[in-house]
């Protein structure tokens, strides 16, 4: 883990603070936002390497924030991966055909967590649980 950058969306306190601090302790670099436009903005200053994004947040969803993401030249190249507690197929399916690189549900492993972003670091698009 080479301190690569991952920006967490996630407006529920309680899943922020986990995933910060399980993706902290192993070394990643971690930037927090609580509401999709706090994540879309973030993204443009911070330079993240991936973007884990809730799908329910205050304000515009993390569908649209995705969305606007996929918009700015700079962040083409960056993972996106959905990040929820809807663990249905179709779930699944809805955030791939929205243009997500990955889906991880909820609740989260936080013994499989860190391999879980090191794969979306090293292969861009994966098909983590």
């Amino acid at each position: 883990m080479s301190g690569d950058r991952i920006l967490v969306v996630e407006d529920n306190p309680l899943n922020l603070k986990l995933v910060r601090d399980v993706l902290t302790a192993v070394g990643y670099d971690v930037v927090a936002a609580q509401s999709g436009e706090e994540g879309v903005a973030l993204a443009g200053s911070c330079d993240p390497d991936l973007v884990l994004m809730d799908l329910q947040l205050p304000g515009i969803d993390g569908y649209e924030a995705l969305r606007l993401l996929r918009q700015d030249p700079r962040l083409g190249g960056v993972p996106v991966v959905a990040l929820t507690a809807f663990a249905m197929r179709e779930d699944r399916e809805r955030t791939a055909r929205a243009g997500f690189d990955g889906y991880l549900s909820k609740p989260i492993s936080v013994r499989e967590l860190p391999s879980q972003v090191d794969d979306f670091l090293s292969n861009g698009r994966a098909d983590v649980r």
